[in-house]
């Protein structure tokens, strides 16, 4: 069995395959200054109330983008599993080329789920990753990594404008019953929500018209990530919705790597 973890900025989702089944998948909240220790506890506590047991964990890959973390779920690899675990990023050979200008700057989240999205749906793709931040990553007809976008998170931006404007208050993320609000708060939800709505729909469009004019084709769009499931029911832009592609991706890369 593999133990995937994808270590977010909000969120760490924890997934345990069984093959290529994805048997078991958790999110908790990420704790940036966790220690190995206290990784270890948490880890142990999901895989048993899973009723997994933890000598048939053989792999371990870690997708991580929060620096001070990284390394406690490395040491709690090497101590609760006794095993080295595939740490994805840039340098790595996984089997596609990486078209950015430095290929370590990219996340190891958008690796996985370039790698998983051309894996199930060939290319060109836009693979829209809602999290902390909402991530645009274009995947070219032959797999290879184009590069992409990176801007505000909708969540991220819901705290923002609460936290930045004295008179505004936090607000739970569902639409409004109409789009002119009535009142404070249904107006922030509009503005949050269709904004939101309306922003990855330009960009997909404009995504779109790039990758035409170079390859000649549409490119399938995948959602994924935290705001996801909201995106692709109200945008007929997005084809699929894929809440656990990064996991998948990680899966991907540690098998490429342990059948060399």
């Amino acid at each position: 069995m593999l133990l995937a973890i994808d270590i977010g900025n909000s969120h760490t989702v924890v997934g345990v395959f069984d093959g290529e089944r994805l048997a078991a998948e958790w999110r908790v909240t990420t704790h940036d200054l966790r220690t190995s220790d206290e990784v270890a506890v948490s880890i142990r506590s999901l895989l048993r109330d899973g009723g997994f047991d933890l000598g048939r964990i053989d792999r371990v890959g870690i997708a991580s983008v929060v620096p001070p973390l990284t390394g406690s779920y490395e040491r709690m690899a090497r101590t609760v599993f006794r095993l080295e675990p595939v740490l994805i990023h840039g340098s790595l050979d996984i089997g596609f080329r990486i078209l950015y200008h430095d290929p370590t700057a990219v996340g190891a989240d958008r690796l996985c789920n370039a790698i998983a999205g051309f894996r199930k749906y060939g290319g060109p793709l836009v693979i829209v990753d809602f999290g902390t931040a909402t991530t645009y990553d274009v995947v070219g007809a032959n797999g290879d990594y184009w590069g992409g976008v990176i801007a505000p998170g909708v969540e991220t931006s819901a705290a923002d404008l609460h936290r930045r404007a004295a008179k505004l208050p936090r607000v739970d993320l569902t639409l409004p019953p109409d789009v002119i609000g009535r009142d404070t708060v249904g107006s922030m939800q509009s503005g949050i929500l269709y904004g939101a709505i309306d922003a990855t729909e330009g960009m997909i469009r404009r995504l779109t018209t790039a990758i035409m004019a170079e390859a000649g084709t549409p490119p399938t769009v995948i959602a994924t990530g935290g705001f996801s499931a909201f995106l692709q029911q109200h945008s007929s832009l997005i084809a699929h919705h894929e809440p656990s592609l990064v996991l998948d991706g990680i899966r991907l890369i540690c098998d490429r790597i342990s059948q060399r």
